[in-house]
Parts: C-alpha cells; structure tokens; sequence
C-alpha cells in the first residue's frame, strides 16, 4: 500500500556521495579506479565520516543529522553509520552523467534492499527548456524508482540541478551569477511542476541554494503545491565557499518547509587535499571536517531558534 509522501523533520546532512568529482577532480584517478584507488577512496570517506561523528560528540543532536554517501565507497561507512545510529542516505544515480539513470541499472532494487537506507537520494540535471526527450527519459525512471520506493515506505530524497542552457546564459551576458539570480529560481519551479506532474514525488527536495528568501518562498511552495504539505525542502552547497553556503543556509532556515541541509564539499574537500599533500595529518584533517560541519548545524539551529 502506498503511504503519504514527505518527511518534515530536520535533516542536517553531510553528503559525501560524491563519486566521478571525487576520483578525477580531488584525486586525479582515471575513469576505472585500481584497487588501490577504490581504498583510498574509501579511506577518506571513513575519515568524513569520523568528522561527522565528532562533530555529533560536541553536543549536536544526532536524531537530526545524518550522512549521505555511496554503495561503491562507503559501504564500511553504512556500516559504522548505522551502528552510531544517525539517519543514513545513499545515491541511487550513475555517477557523472547529464542524463540520469540508474547506478546498478535494472538492479537498483536488489541493491537498495541490501544496503536497507533510510533514505534513496537521486541527482538529477533538469532544465525545462533544454531538451524535452532527455527530460522525459528521465522523468519515466523517476517516477518509477519513486513508485517503488513508496510501496516499500522507504524515503526519496530528489536533487534537482538546474544547470544554465547556452540560451539562457546569453541572455545573462554570460553571467552566471546573474542566472542564478534572474532565471534560475523561476526554472526550478517549472522544473518541479514538470517533474510532479510525470508522477515524480519526492519525500524531500534537495535544492541549490537561494540569495532571495522570496525565491525560497517560492520554490518551496511548488513543492508542497497540491496536498503535499509534508514535502521538505533541504538547502544543498554546490561546493561553493564556506561565506556563501552560509548565506543561503540563513535565507533558508527563516522559510518554512525547509527542513535542514546537505553541505558536503565545502565542509570536506581543502581538509582532504591539504591531507593528500601532507600538509596536515589525519588527525587534523578530521577535526577541520568536524569543525566545519558542527559550524553548518549550529548556525543552522540558531537561525531557527531565532
């Protein structure tokens, strides 16, 4: 039987499901990693995943933080994740792709059983005025992994890009900021009334920031449009600087139906790289993770008590 879509409480997510931008972008791996890649790899998101954990030591509450991380990779992290007991996440799509599908193709159910999450987390590139057929392709298999995952009451989380079409930007001089800014707010919501209307229904919604709390406003009432009242919306970092992060996460917090976050490369990313450099040891690597995402929650919780 299928249950009520949504999911309302916070959810302050560190996601570290990155997979293609990890191994090329941060590591310099090739297209198919050697075992030694595939433990490197592995070894960092352990070490994520320990600065999750002392973050959650300085006094967070855990029943409202969780990760969000990859079968290919973390499958020790799930492990560990589920034995501390915070919320766990994990990526549903193949990595490094404009067009979605399916990380373990027509398997994708099996896989999910076996790691059991608490939450299935797709990404997806979805511009209403790029190319219809590519957006319908996507839009069948969405919904069908949404169907799925509303009969077996698991919780679909939907991270939706919307990156700038050649068109568009011209239109902006070329100025993407400008674009995120002037068109892209009212491309999100056509987006999601697309998606909504192909049958796709996400628990929660994890979005690019916004500079305006009227855009939120916005784009969160296309979410909760039309009996789904209980949708939330999640705040995600698009690997921008810890200054910018925080902005949106403040516009953010003040809107309702934003439930929380999903900082990821910001928190992560230079603590690793100075880490692979030998500029710092591990130790010190994890605790700048944990101070940064610890610093995410606690602004984030503040914001809303305020």
């Amino acid at each position: 039987m299928a249950n009520e879509r949504g999911y309302s409480k916070d959810l302050l997510i560190l996601p570290f499901d990155h997979r293609t931008s990890f191994q090329k972008k941060m590591l310099g791996h090739g297209n198919a990693p050697t075992p030694a890649e595939i433990e490197q790899v592995a070894g960092y998101k352990m070490m994520i995943f320990e600065g999750f954990e002392k973050a959650v030591g300085t006094g967070l509450p855990k029943e409202k933080m969780g990760i969000l991380v990859d079968e290919q990779f973390g499958s020790a992290v799930i492990k560990k994740a589920k034995a501390f007991g915070c919320s766990v996440s994990v990526a549903a799509e193949k990595s490094g792709q404009d067009e979605f599908d399916f990380e373990y193709g027509n398997d994708y159910a099996k896989h999910i059983e076996s790691v059991n999450p608490d939450f299935v987390k797709v990404l997806v590139r979805y511009n209403p005025e790029d190319d219809a057929a590519t957006n319908q392709r996507q839009s069948r298999k969405l919904a069908t992994l949404g169907q799925y995952l509303n009969e077996k009451n698991r919780k679909f989380i939907f991270e939706l890009l919307v990156p700038s079409t050649a068109a568009q930007l011209e239109r902006c001089k070329g100025e993407k900021p400008v674009f995120d800014v002037e068109m892209r707010p009212k491309l999100m919501v056509r987006a999601i009334h697309e998606l909504q209307k192909a049958n796709v229904e996400p628990d929660v919604w994890k979005l690019e920031g916004l500079d305006r709390k009227s855009d939120c406003e916005m784009v969160v009432e296309a979410c909760r449009e039309g009996g789904r009242s209980k949708v939330g919306v999640i705040i995600l970092g698009r690997g921008e600087n810890d200054a910018k992060v925080r902005e949106w996460l403040r516009v953010g917090a003040n809107v309702s139906g934003v439930i929380g976050f999903a900082v990821g490369r910001t928190v992560f990313q230079q603590a690793l790289l100075d880490f692979q450099a030998k500029k710092i040891g591990r130790e010190e690597a994890v605790g700048r993770i944990a101070d940064s995402y610890a610093g995410f929650c606690r602004l984030w919780l503040e914001a809303r008590e305020g």
